[in-house]
């Protein structure tokens, strides 16, 4: 991989990390404390923010995994091992690096 490519990839990844950090900032007030005043809203009304909270949750959750991803493949680009598979040590095609920039394996090693 050559220089170009680490600029536009570094690029890439930072871009997405700041993605992430705007839907975890719009996402907070979903994942609040659920009131359960029966006089302020319906049991229903109840469930419904419950379901919409676990679900703002699992949304804030996978966040952080591809955040915790993007973060380790700016690792593996300052020690120069970036675009080479974990596994196999082999090229990573530069389209799956594309799609998705923190992929570790290729997709010999991915699949199999």
């Amino acid at each position: 991989m050559n220089g170009s490519d680490t600029t536009f990839f570094q690029s890439l990844i930072r871009s997405r990390l700041d993605e992430i950090a705007t839907e975890n900032q719009l996402g907070q007030a979903a994942q609040a404390v659920v009131q359960l005043d029966q006089q302020a809203v319906g049991r229903l009304s109840r469930m419904d923010a419950l379901q919409n909270q676990a679900m703002a949750k699992a949304q804030q959750s996978r966040r952080d995994v591809n955040a915790r991803r993007l973060t380790a493949a700016l690792s593996r680009i300052d020690e120069d091992e970036y675009g080479y598979c974990e596994d196999c040590g082999e090229d990573i095609a530069r389209k799956r690096l594309e799609l998705d920039p923190a992929a570790s394996k290729c997709i010999s090693c991915a699949s199999g």
